[in-house]
């Protein structure tokens, strides 16, 4: 029996382990606690440091590969247990491209593929010499770290260059950017790009370099949350879908990415596309395939670094729309599904085991059919029903 060491314990690691049970895989997770998400379900699980390398070194020597639900393992402690013998996928060279923005976009843009304009700058006055060239507003982030809007700052002038800097000075950037493991991290700016809607291309790739690519889809986001997703992406051409998924292909391929890739794409009112963020995990717009995909991210994420064949990525549906359940007013979610679905008993519920919080990714909704509006509705409904809210 194979066994996966999967580091990180949160809702991704649990729906991982769900998907690990009918391929025969034995899951050992590295929890940052005894009560996190996935660690409600696994059966072997390690509490500890996913910053220590002896604690790392220890985990990797009782699993046949080590994967991850989180990006935020240092990029040298990952190169000391593959210099080790263990078996790391992603491998850190390709990882570090979803670790630290500075690494992905210079590579990105000798690739070739489509960035915003960027630069890594040091202080205040270089962001606002970056924004004086480019136009304002311009974007600042943290090159590590940054997630769910977290780390990233929509500047509108000279005056507020300040903030980021401030931030990371006063320990308020993403608690992820902190500590000795992760010294080094740097703002960077980018230009701000208008776009008409965000889009996600998410392909698996093997070891041997088999890959899949799922039907592009259109993602939600507030206040740099993602909150839904509709796949495949409304009007979206076939030649526009067939390239987004020929990128994610080529960027995965280039990066020699084992396991699932996200490429995170921002639509311009020309129809062409920039490349935003990448993910190597699966992920928050790859939900919709647990139930609206005929292999689910996160079985292809596990076949692939496991060496396995990969599985189908097509739709089983026309129209599949996934919704966040975002932390309301609403505390027991599970006595929420009572209601939920006796309204509706086609929907699919993903609870993660989160205390409510308000905001929080305590779950998901998932709904799929032929006629989209409906579809959309029945989604939206189901969230709002679990968050305690109007429908």
């Amino acid at each position: 029996m194979t066994t996966v060491g999967i580091v990180g314990g949160g809702q991704l690691a649990r729906m991982m382990h769900a998907a690990s049970v009918g391929l025969g895989l034995r899951v050992v997770l590295l929890a940052e606690g005894p009560d996190v998400s996935a660690a409600q379900v696994v059966h072997d699980v390690v509490v500890g440091d996913y910053t220590d390398l002896a604690t790392l070194a220890a985990f990797a020597a009782r699993v046949d590969v080590v994967t991850f639900d989180h990006e935020h393992v240092p990029t040298s402690i990952l190169e000391s247990l593959v210099a080790g013998g263990a078996t790391v996928r992603p491998g850190p060279a390709a990882l570090v491209h979803a670790q630290d923005k500075a690494v992905m976009r210079q590579r990105l843009a000798v690739h070739g593929a489509n960035v915003p304009a960027y630069r890594v700058v040091g202080s205040p006055s270089a962001l606002a010499a970056f924004g004086d060239e480019v136009g304002w507003p311009v974007i600042a982030k943290t090159s590590r770290g940054g997630y769910d809007g977290k780390g990233v700052w929509k500047v509108e002038d000279a005056a507020g260059c300040v903030a980021p800097f401030e931030a990371l000075t006063r320990g308020q950037g993403p608690t992820e950017a902190k500590g000795a493991g992760h010294a080094g991290v740097q703002i960077i700016a980018e230009e701000y790009v208008p776009f008409v809607r965000e889009l996600s291309a998410i392909v698996a790739r093997s070891p041997h370099g088999q890959a899949v690519a799922y039907p592009v889809s259109e993602s939600v986001q507030l206040d740099g949350v993602c909150v839904e997703t509709t796949t495949p992406a409304p009007g979206l051409s076939e030649a526009q879908a067939v390239a987004c998924q020929r990128l994610a292909l080529e960027i995965a391929a280039e990066l020699d990415v084992t396991g699932i890739l996200t490429v995170e794409l921002i639509e311009h009112p020309d129809g062409h596309v920039v490349v935003n963020e990448l993910a190597m995990r699966p992920h928050n717009t790859g939900h919709w395939t647990i139930d609206g995909a005929h292999t689910s991210q996160f079985e292809n994420h596990l076949r692939a670094v496991c060496d396995l064949p990969l599985g189908l990525p097509g739709a089983r549906a026309p129209w599949t729309v996934m919704h966040n359940v975002l932390g309301g007013a609403r505390t027991d979610l599970v006595a929420g599904l009572d209601e939920v679905l006796a309204r509706d008993p086609s929907l699919r519920v993903q609870l993660y085991g989160k205390s409510v919080v308000p905001g929080r990714k305590v779950g998901h909704v998932t709904a799929y059919g032929d006629d989209l509006d409906d579809v959309r509705r029945r989604a939206r409904d189901g969230a709002a029903y679990l968050r305690g809210g109007d429908a």
